[in-house]
C-alpha cells in the first residue's frame, strides 16, 4: 500500500468500475432509479450491504474495484460513476471544486457526535461536511523488542544510538515521513487546517532547524538508509531493529518478527530547542455521494450506514481497517489490537496531521521530495542556501497543477 508516493498511501483504497472488477448484486439491479449504485474495495461488505436492503428495502448495486484516484475516475463520467463510493480525504479538495461530491447535509450532527476530531476534520472541505468516515490511518513505529525497550524507543535520540533504525531519507517517498517534521516543529502546511492555499511557512528559522536536523542524519550511525521494501527485509534478517511504517507492514512483519514485533507512536525529536512529538500525516477514509446521484436522500443513508460503529466494528473484525468512531476505537477488542492501538494514540492531533486536501497537494510533493532528499545527502552546503530552498518550495507550494 502507497509508501512510496503520499496520496496513494491511503488512495489505494478508493475504486473504481473497472471492467475487470466483481460485481455482485444484492437484489436485481436495473435502470430503476431506486437502486443505489456502491464502489467498495472489498466483498467483505456483501453481507452488511445484504442486511442494509434487509433492513430498508433500498436495493444495491454492488461492485468491487480498485483505483488510485477516485475523483480522476469520478470526472470520467460523473453518471455513470456509483452514487456511493469510498475515497482518501486527501482527494476532498479537488472533488468539491470539480463538483463531483454531494454535501452531507443530512448527517453532519450525527458524525460530529460519534467520530474523532481528525476525522470530522478529514469529512469537512470549507466548513462544509461531505465526507462520511469509516476508518482512520497513520504510521507507527514498528520495532524489535528484544533489541529495544519501551523506554528506548521514547526519543530519536535514544532509539538510534541503542538500536538502528531502517528509513527512507534519500529515494521518492521521503517526503511523506519526514514533510510532517516541519509541523512538529510548530510550522504550518497549508495553514492551521490544511485548506489556506497560502498558509504553508516552513521558510523560516523553524524550518531551517529541520533541514539541519535532517542532514546530521547522514552521519548518525543509528540511522540506515533504505527503501521501504529494503526495510522490511532489514527488520527480518535482524540488520534494522525498527521502522517507521503503517498498518500495511503490520502482517509481513508479524510473520518475520512474531512476539518480538513491538508497536509505538512516534518518538520525540529535538531540533535544537528541546524534545518534540514527531508528527506523522493522518489519512482519513471516507465514503461519498455522486454529485450527479439521482438517489441523494437512500444514497447518504447508505453512506452514513457504511460509516456507522456498527458497520466499523464489522469491518475491524474482518479486516483490520482502524475504525474513526470514538465508540469503537474505545472497544477492548480494537484497544487489544497493538496497531490499532497505536494507530489510534498517533491519530491524536497532538501526534498527527491531517493531510491537507487542496488540490495544491499534487504539485507539493515532488518539490518537497527533493528538498529533503538534498538535504539528507548534503548538497544544501548553508543556512542561507537553506532559507533560500525553503523559499523556493513555499513559492511552488501555491501552485496548482493548472499553473
Amino acid at each position: 500500500m502507497g509508501k512510496t508516493q503520499k496520496i496513494a498511501m491511503i488512495a489505494a483504497l478508493a475504486v473504481t468500475a473497472t471492467t475487470t472488477g466483481m460485481v455482485i448484486t444484492t437484489q436485481s439491479a436495473s435502470a430503476n432509479d431506486k437502486v443505489v449504485k456502491l464502489w467498495v474495495d472489498n466483498k467483505a461488505y456483501k453481507p452488511i450491504v445484504k442486511q442494509f436492503t434487509k433492513d430498508t428495502g433500498i436495493k444495491v448495486d454492488f461492485k468491487i474495484g480498485q483505483s488510485a484516484d477516485a475523483q480522476a475516475d469520478l470526472k470520467k463520467d460523473p453518471s455513470a460513476a456509483a452514487d456511493v463510493f469510498m475515497f482518501p480525504h486527501d482527494q476532498l479538495g479537488q472533488m468539491v471544486q470539480a463538483g463531483l461530491i454531494y454535501q452531507n447535509t443530512k448527517y453532519e450532527k450525527t458524525i460530529e457526535k460519534n467520530q474523532t476530531e481528525s476525522a470530522v476534520a478529514g469529512a469537512k472541505y470549507k466548513g462544509k461536511m461531505y465526507g462520511y468516515p469509516y476508518g482512520v490511518e497513520t504510521q507507527v513505529l514498528y520495532y524489535n523488542k528484544e533489541k529495544l525497550s519501551a523506554n528506548d524507543i521514547k526519543s530519536w535520540d535514544s532509539l538510534t544510538s541503542k538500536g538502528k533504525l531502517t528509513t527512507n531519507l534519500a529515494d521518492d517517498g521521503a517526503n511523506y515521513k519526514y514533510v510532517p517534521l516541519f509541523m512538529s516543529n510548530g510550522d504550518y502546511l497549508y495553514g492551521k487546517n490544511g485548506e489556506s492555499v497560502k498558509g504553508t511557512n516552513f521558510n523560516n528559522d523553524k524550518g531551517v532547524q529541520v533541514l539541519k536536523w535532517i542532514a546530521s542524519q547522514k552521519k548518525n550511525k543509528g540511522v540506515i538508509q533504505s527503501t521501504d521494501a529494503a526495510s522490511l527485509n532489514k527488520m527480518a534478517d535482524g540488520k534494522a531493529d525498527a521502522y517507521l511504517s503503517g498498518p500495511w507492514d503490520k502482517v509481513a512483519l508479524q510473520k518475520e518478527l512474531g512476539d518480538k514485533l513491538g508497536v509505538a507512536k512516534y518518538p520525540t525529536v529535538n531540533f535544537g530547542d528541546g524534545d518534540k512529538q514527531m508528527k506523522a500525516f493522518l489519512g482519513v477514509k471516507l465514503f461519498g455521494v455522486n454529485a450527479q446521484t439521482k438517489n441523494a436522500l437512500n444514497s447518504m443513508k447508505l453512506a452514513n450506514y457504511l460509516s456507522s460503529d456498527k458497520v466499523q466494528q464489522q469491518i475491524f473484525d474482518k479486516l483490520g481497517y482502524v475504525p474513526s468512531s470514538k465508540a469503537v476505537q474505545a472497544n477492548d477488542q480494537v484497544q487489544k489490537d497493538d496497531v490499532a492501538a497505536a494507530v489510534i494514540e498517533m491519530a491524536k492531533p497532538e501526534n498527527s496531521v491531517v493531510m491537507p486536501k487542496l488540490p495544491q497537494m499534487v504539485t507539493f510533493w515532488g518539490p518537497s521530495d527533493a528538498l529533503i532528499n538534498d538535504a539528507y545527502k548534503g548538497k544544501i552546503k548553508s543556512d542561507t542556501d537553506m532559507q533560500s530552498k525553503l523559499d523556493k518550495l513555499v513559492k511552488q507550494s501555491e501552485k496548482s497543477d493548472k499553473n
